[in-house]
């Protein structure tokens, strides 16, 4: 399924981030992921988001307690979550997506991969004008999660996420 727009050859900026101890984070991968996305942006995206711009996304992969003290700091909810999106200023930035792999690690199981690359697509959708705060949003937000996840697939862009072994504590 080719993209709808010919967007894809302007390559938008994406700076990536891991402040997980443990996890091995491909960042081509993280980034070719977004560019995909982009490249579908017609599909995917909501009318005046702000990945209308070619702006950078930053992305950042944390522990659950570093995200948890993000989501009590900016939203004013310090429970743990798994994504916070926080659009940026176009056009110097288009926002940041700040994940929890310990998240994605408790809900996948062995999916882990999968798990990770769909809190990224979650984040990407908010940024491109998504919500699921109430019923008929959350069910629209989940349909494209589902057809962003696919394109990965297909387009053999789903990043290749792993978790490092835990080290034991010293003696």
């Amino acid at each position: 399924m080719p993209p709808r727009n010919n967007a894809a050859s302007e390559r938008r900026p994406v700076a990536v981030r891991s402040l997980h101890p443990r996890l091995r984070l491909p960042r081509g991968g993280v980034a070719r992921a977004l560019q995909v996305l982009d490249a579908y942006r017609g599909d995917l995206a909501l009318a005046g988001s702000v990945l209308e711009n070619r702006a950078e996304i930053s992305v950042a992969f944390l522990t659950d307690a570093a995200l948890a003290r993000l989501h009590g700091d900016f939203l004013g909810d310090p429970a743990p979550t798994d994504v916070i999106t926080f659009p940026g200023e176009p056009p110097f930035t288009a926002g940041e997506i700040c994940v929890s792999v310990d998240a994605a690690r408790r809900e996948a199981g062995r999916q882990f991969s999968r798990e990770l690359a769909l809190y990224l697509a979650h984040g990407w959708l908010h940024l491109a004008g998504h919500d699921d705060r109430r019923p008929a949003q959350k069910r629209r937000m989940r349909r494209a999660e589902a057809r962003a996840l696919r394109i990965l697939r297909s387009a053999g862009a789903l990043p290749a996420f792993a978790l490092r072994p835990a080290r034991p504590p010293p003696p």
